[in-house]
């Protein structure tokens, strides 16, 4: 019903428009007691097998939504409703910002995936503090809230500038998330390296620890899928001497060779980063070799690429504690991430693990053995 729906109606407008009409549609139905009632039990399902246990909290399962879709911590409760075990919010930058000119989000349809280079727009880490603090939930779900780099403040500064909003928004994180890896900032990429990171890692976890003084504010970092293979395994020993909670794995992609992109060619010409199913194999290769270099030392959030149970699946049995979507939900619809928790759980029920915590990272370990 949905595939009908996309393409007689979303298909034709404006990606961007496209989403905020459909995030429109969520935020109201989530505050229709009555509705978003009947839309939770229709569409988010809990197994108790799929419960799961990450960054010392307890969640539903281990399936959430990535940062993107909710920039600005606006509908919380309706993506929860619809289903997702944790939403993560952002990327939300120190100062508020109208992020790059329009158009700025593109589907490749024949595809399934998106190249966005919507520049961080969101309205501010003290505004959306604001909001944060005054939302009453009404379903519980893990929030996270990502945080990257102002687009004006120069790399020099850009230490301060996470510092900022780490005061301002680490007392409202269930978990935090350090984003180095969009390729829409100018210069954000470069404090991917190790002598970058390092200092601003520091920086952000004393300041989440100064702030939040009553509990231990779990902090992760976002990796993009264009790093190469030793760069990798440095954020990983890093992420280890740092004592980091977790690394997220993987950003959106510049790369457009060796894809096997279908959609026209003025599209996937497109500047900006490319997500969805094209993304799979590469953050799937990053993920296995964080789990081979970290093992169950932090915990591993496996993003990228990710269409259906299956995809979700393999990211566990590859090492992910966690994993994230966003692209297939455009494609896919309201009944997606129904259809990904039930999926898991039918996969789970015939294997050889009694929980999902002995699935993680089990097809890894067989090759590394």
């Amino acid at each position: 019903m949905y595939a009908l729906f996309f393409r007689l109606f979303f298909r034709r407008m404006d990606a961007e428009r496209a989403h905020h009409l459909a995030f429109r549609w969520i935020r109201l139905a989530a505050r229709v007691p009555v509705l978003r009632t009947f839309v939770a039990a229709a569409l988010a399902p809990r197994y108790e097998s799929l419960r799961t246990e990450a960054l010392g909290l307890r969640m539903h399962g281990p399936f959430g939504l990535a940062a993107g879709f909710d920039k600005n911590a606006v509908a919380i409760d309706g993506m929860a409703m619809l289903g997702f075990d944790h939403v993560e919010i952002g990327t939300v930058t120190a100062q508020g910002q109208p992020g790059n000119p329009q158009p700025r989000l593109f589907r490749l349809v024949d595809d399934r995936a998106l190249i966005n280079r919507m520049g961080f727009n969101n309205d501010g880490s003290a505004a959306v503090a604001d909001r944060l603090a005054a939302r009453r939930p009404v379903f519980r779900t893990t929030v996270g809230v990502n945080i990257g780099k102002t687009k004006t403040v120069p790399e020099a500064e850009a230490v301060a500038d996470y510092v900022t909003s780490t005061e301002r928004l680490a007392a409202h994180a269930d978990y935090l998330v350090v984003n180095v890896s969009s390729p829409n900032t100018p210069g954000l990429r470069n404090l991917q390296a190790t002598e970058a990171l390092r200092p601003l890692l520091t920086a952000v976890r004393e300041a989440a620890a100064r702030t939040v003084t009553g509990r231990r504010v779990p902090l992760l970092v976002k990796i993009a899928p264009d790093l190469a293979d030793e760069d990798v395994d440095a954020v990983a020993d890093l992420a280890v001497e740092l004592g980091l909670d977790g690394i997220i794995a993987t950003n959106t992609t510049i790369a457009r060779d060796g894809l096997g992109l279908a959609s026209d060619p003025r599209l996937t010409a497109e500047t900006g980063g490319l997500s969805g199913a094209p993304l799979r194999d590469r953050s799937m290769e990053v993920l296995r070799r964080l789990y081979t270099r970290v093992g169950d030392r932090i915990t591993l959030v496996g993003v990228g690429g990710i269409r259906d149970a299956e995809d979700a699946w393999q990211r566990i049995l590859a090492g992910a504690t966690l994993v994230q979507g966003y692209s297939a939900f455009v494609y896919q619809g309201p009944f997606w991430m129904r259809s990904v928790h039930k999926g898991l759980a039918a996969r789970l029920a015939t294997s050889p693990y009694a929980t999902l915590a002995e699935a993680v990272g089990a097809d890894t370990r067989k090759v590394t053995v």
